[in-house]
């Protein structure tokens, strides 16, 4: 998969937060508008604890996170 810097950051815009796969690590990483900065062809995300940063090229899959009430135990 190629992820594109501009389509990413368009994709991030439009939905507010976005589940990236990434070569390097072995969870999916959630990235925020509020906390994420793609220039130049890198990532920066921006934790509590730290920041990460890795290449967009390092990305192998991108979605749309969402939740349901059943997710919360809501469910009718």
């Amino acid at each position: 998969m190629v992820v594109e810097t501009a389509e990413l950051q368009s994709e991030l815009e439009a939905k507010g937060e976005l589940m990236l796969a990434v070569s390097e690590f072995d969870e999916p990483l959630e990235m925020h508008l509020h906390d994420t900065n793609i220039e130049d062809g890198v990532i920066t995300i921006d934790l509590t604890d730290g920041v990460l940063t890795f290449d967009i090229d390092e990305v192998v899959a991108v979605w749309h996170h969402t939740h349901s009430l059943a997710d919360f135990g809501l469910e009718d």
